[in-house]
């Protein structure tokens, strides 16, 4: 698979609007929308830093952790 933005819009533009009566059929939606996205693949450019996304996510789960152990309480 090419690209991580091809993949949110294939979440966004088809299955959520999708009506899907089997796994089968949903197999077949994400491969068709894959393949159609690797006929013109844009490089995913990152906008940040390695560090400044780290960062983020040690922030990110710095804060959920505190909320789980709310809730443990």
């Amino acid at each position: 698979m090419c690209g991580w933005p091809g993949i949110r819009d294939i979440t966004t533009e088809r299955q959520r609007r999708g009506v899907f009566t089997s796994v089968l059929e949903l197999e077949a939606a994400v491969n068709e929308n894959v393949a159609h996205h690797n006929t013109d693949p844009k490089p995913f450019i990152w906008t940040k830093s390695a560090r400044d996304i780290l960062q983020k996510v040690i922030r990110a789960n710095a804060r959920s952790s505190s909320k789980q152990n709310g809730t443990l309480h």
